[in-house]
């Protein structure tokens, strides 16, 4: 099947607390799409580009009090400068679909809103660092915070942010909704319960109302 050019390309964010499922779902849809011709570039962050894969490095392992919210949001938006300027724009400038797993949201929540950096303070960042290259889409997978950690827990891996506690996956959680009614025609909230397959569906039929260019 010849490969379908758009000519300004398509970014689509998923965000959402540890262990909803978005990067299982990020797969699943990257799959779907490139089964209908189009060229689909998947990536994530804190990372996403070699130079913010290192960074990656120094925000997600050690204690979970080894950074301030501050200098969090510092090495993510250094992160993200780069991924943006090595991945995410060369990508939809030749007209690719872009889906990243955790964009510019996460850092809102987790650093500015859970992390009481302060939301004036990142928005300061983010028009520095992104300015008009924000999503034109965002899925924000919602998910009970116990469930959560749950499956994190038996995923395993990095867990810096997961030994935050729940109180912080919990205002985070309420953080990613927040963000999601104050920006209601970018991002749409995918309730992550449910086994993969129902999830998937959401994920499916929400992509078709709000990109319908794509299908």
């Amino acid at each position: 099947m010849a490969t379908k050019q758009k000519p300004n390309g398509v970014f689509i964010s998923f965000e959402g607390g540890d262990g909803s499922g978005k990067t299982t779902q990020l797969k699943l849809l990257a799959d779907a799409m490139r089964g209908l011709g189009h060229e689909v570039v998947t990536t994530r962050e804190p990372g996403g580009s070699e130079g913010a894969e290192e960074i990656r490095k120094l925000i997600l392992e050690g204690d979970a009090d080894r950074w301030s919210p501050m200098t969090e949001a510092l090495l993510m938006y250094a992160s993200r400068r780069d991924h943006l300027e090595r991945t995410i724009k060369p990508a939809l400038e030749r007209g690719a679909i872009v889906i990243t797993d955790r964009f510019a949201d996460s850092t809102m929540a987790f650093q500015g809103i859970a992390g009481e950096l302060g939301e004036e303070q990142i928005l300061i960042l983010h028009k520095l660092v992104v300015d008009k290259n924000d999503p034109d889409l965002t899925l924000i997978f919602d998910l009970p915070i116990e469930e959560g950690l749950q499956r994190s827990s038996e995923r395993g891996g990095e867990q810096r942010f997961e030994s935050k506690g729940k109180g912080f996956q919990e205002n985070a959680r309420q953080a990613f909704l927040k963000i999601a009614k104050t920006c209601p025609d970018r991002c749409a909230v995918i309730d992550a319960r449910g086994d993969v397959a129902d999830v998937a569906i959401r994920v499916m039929e929400t992509v078709k109302q709000r990109l319908p260019s794509l299908f």
